[in-house]
This record gives structure tokens, C-alpha cells and sequence, in this order.
């Protein structure tokens, strides 16, 4: 076992969170899967959890190799993956892969695998650290909103307008976590006035133009209407018909639960592995379990806070912002969803949910936390390391 702990680095408590929560997964996502299997398969659910059993072993691949990644290397990468996501982004939107008869324009087919991918977990990621370098980037420097414009906020604005016409709750994400990153990086706030403004000012103009010309483009502004509505009316709809089977299924569980894999509601709840999944949990393990979970994720954003403070440089504090508050953030909007604290935005829960794409993006996200927490970035001048990302990063 020592042997093991050599190998790895950086916050022990963040990795102890993490493989909780993904040893844990095994007992919902197998439970949940019984719907699909029927539906899908030959009723058993061995294959869907050998399917997450893969997507957990490549997603802490991904996490352990990105972990031995001296963290400054980020600043030059995120400049070289944010056209790349761009064009991702493109390929996305004009492709609009469907998938099991359902609009599916928010993935990418992975030619020769087989697989698709969400590429706006992706272009999250690499967004917040292309952010957190700019931020670095002007620290202590007196700057105007003209002359961040391009270089900042150009960016930020083409990234979500080639995510949101698919996928609202993904673009309102990142845009909130955007604004907080560069609250906290000591942008001006009298310009974050101006671009709060300009943002629901571009999402009016957008709307307005899905609803008077919908063949233009593919959206999926209908979908975000009657799910507000859905919300805020109580209608009778498909969002509420969810929402229902989650209730009844949190209500059916009670303190200690029914027992693993004796879940009612997964036979009737839509998405109940993904999405709805935490609903499922309560049913099954009790408010026991719904509490061990939240438990799980306000440790891990009180790690997050740590090895942010801690952190050697001004880029490396950022960065962890950055890409950790999303995780913790997206975690209590699925439990909010579960609980009817706010609409249904199809946003799965981390490390626990099924899904290839979303556990991924989540472990590189890990992967660059635990970087930084390692504590490899030599420090000679804060943020003035010469390395050959960074030389070209600077020269972009």
C-alpha cells in the first residue's frame, strides 16, 4: 500500500473524496441501469455497469496523468486547446448527432470508436484555465475594459454562444462560474456591470431570434420555456412528470432507505442513472445517504478552498477556482433539481452519475487541482517561470 501512495501526489483528502464517491457510484448507477437494460438491452445490467466500471478507469487515467503535469504548463496548453475547442464546438453544432431518436447536438461522434463526447465538459475546462491564465497575466496591472475586450472576454462570448443554443443550463454555468473567476482574479467590477449587461442583453436577442425564425438554426429554446414554465406554474409536462417520480422516490426512502438496489422509482423515472440519479440514492440508502453525499462535496469544495490558498502562484490559485467550484457547483444544482429547487437542466452528478464525457472532464479537472497541490511549479519569480509553454503563451 505504500508502495501505491508513492505514486501518487497532492491532496490525499481530495483523492480519498474522489475514490469514495466513485467506489460509491458502482451501487446506484447498477441499480438505476435496470430501466435501461429493459428498454435497451436483454434486461441485464451487467454491461451498463461495466460500461461505468471503463469510463471510471479512463477517466482516473486521465486524472492520474494530468496530476503529474507541473501545473504551469496549463497557462501555454489552455492557448493552444481553445481553438482546438472552438472547432470542436463548430463540428458539434452543425453535426447535431442524435441519439436513441433524441436530439443530441450537444455531443460529437468519435469517428472509428463509436463513442460520443460532450464537448462542452471540454471546452469548460480548457475555458477556466485559459481565464485564470489571463488573470495571472495582468495581476497588479491597471487595465481598461477596452483592452481586455479582445483578449478575455472575445473569447468567453464565442466559446457560449456555440454552446447555448443546445445546451442553456451548461452555457449559464460556466458564464456565472466565468464571472465569479474573474471577480475573484480582481478584474474591475464596473466592467463586470458592463459584461453582466451585454450577456442578458446577447441571451434576449438570442431567444427572440430562436422564436421568430426557428428553422435559422437548431435550438432548443422550447425545451428551456416549458421547463421554466414547468417550474413555476407546476404545468403538466414531461419536466414535471420527472420531477414527480423524484419527489415520490426522495419521500419513499425515508431515513435509512429501502436497501441498495430496491429502488421503486428507477422503473418509471426517465435519466434515473444520469440526471435523476440522486433521487434514486435518496430512495434507496435515505436521507443517510443524501447526507453522506453533500457531505462528500462540501468536503471536496473545502479542499478545493485549501489548495487554493495554498497554492505557489497567482495562476495556480485561479486555476483551482476555476476549475473546482464547477464540480462542487454542478453537484447541488443536480441534488436542487432532484428536490424541486430548480428547473430541469440536465446536468448529471459528478463522479456518481453514468456518462462517458462528463466523468472525463471531471477527472482533468481533478487532475489539474491535484497539480497544483503537488507543488512541483518552482518558485523563482511568482508567474515569471520561462518554460516553453509559457514563452509561448506570453508570445500569443
Amino acid at each position: 500500500m505504500k508502495n501505491i501512495f508513492q505514486y501518487i501526489q497532492g491532496d490525499k483528502a481530495i483523492w480519498a473524496v474522489v475514490a469514495l464517491l466513485a467506489l460509491f457510484s458502482f451501487l446506484p448507477v447498477y441499480s438505476a441501469s435496470s430501466n435501461l437494460a429493459y428498454l435497451y438491452g436483454d434486461g441485464s445490467t451487467l454491461p451498463f455497469l461495466l460500461k461505468h466500471f471503463a469510463h471510471l478507469v479512463l477517466g482516473f487515467a486521465i486524472l492520474y496523468g494530468v496530476h503529474k503535469i507541473p501545473f504551469h504548463y496549463f497557462r501555454g496548453l489552455s492557448i493552444i486547446a481553445l481553438p482546438v475547442v472552438v472547432l470542436l464546438l463548430i463540428i458539434t453544432i452543425s453535426e447535431g448527432t442524435t441519439i436513441e431518436g433524441a436530439n443530441a447536438s450537444r455531443w460529437i461522434r468519435v469517428p472509428f470508436v463509436g463513442v460520443t463526447f460532450q464537448t462542452s465538459a471540454l471546452a469548460a475546462v480548457v475555458l477556466m484555465a485559459y481565464v485564470a491564465r489571463y488573470l495571472s497575466k495582468i495581476k497588479d496591472k491597471v487595465i481598461t475594459f477596452k483592452e481586455s475586450l479582445l483578449p478575455l472576454w472575445l473569447p468567453v462570448f464565442v466559446v457560449l454562444g456555440l454552446i447555448l443554443p443546445a445546451n442553456f443550463s451548461t452555457t449559464a454555468i460556466i458564464f456565472a462560474m466565468v464571472v465569479i473567476l474573474v471577480f475573484v482574479g480582481g478584474y474591475p467590477i464596473k466592467y463586470l456591470g458592463i459584461i453582466l449587461g451585454a450577456g442578458l442583453l446577447m441571451l434576449t436577442l438570442f431567444v427572440l431570434t430562436a422564436k421568430a425564425f426557428p428553422e435559422v438554426f437548431p435550438n432548443r429554446v422550447d425545451t428551456w420555456i416549458s421547463r421554466v414554465d414547468s417550474f413555476v406554474d407546476n404545468e403538466d409536462t414531461e419536466a414535471d412528470y420527472q420531477i414527480e417520480k423524484a419527489k415520490i422516490a426522495i419521500a419513499s426512502g425515508g431515513v435509512t432507505g429501502l436497501g441498495p438496489g430496491k429502488s421503486v422509482q428507477k422503473n418509471f423515472l426517465p435519466q434515473s442513472s444520469s440526471d435523476f440519479i440522486y433521487a434514486i440514492i435518496v430512495e434507496e440508502f435515505g436521507l443517510v445517504g443524501a447526507f453522506f453525499l453533500l457531505f462528500m462535496y462540501l468536503l471536496l469544495l473545502f479542499r478545493i478552498v485549501i489548495v487554493a490558498h495554498k497554492a505557489s502562484s497567482f495562476f495556480g490559485k485561479l486555476l483551482v477556482i476555476g476549475v473546482g467550484l464547477p464540480i462542487v457547483f454542478q453537484a447541488l444544482i443536480n441534488m436542487g433539481v432532484a428536490v424541486e429547487l430548480f428547473p430541469v437542466t440536465g446536468k448529471t452528478l459528478p463522479l456518481i452519475s453514468s456518462g462517458g464525457s462528463a466523468i472525463w472532464m471531471t477527472c482533468l479537472a481533478l487532475g489539474m487541482i491535484l497539480s497544483v497541490s503537488a507543488k512541483r511549479e518552482p518558485v523563482i519569480i511568482e508567474d515569471k517561470e520561462q518554460n516553453p509553454l509559457d514563452i509561448l503563451s506570453e508570445a500569443l
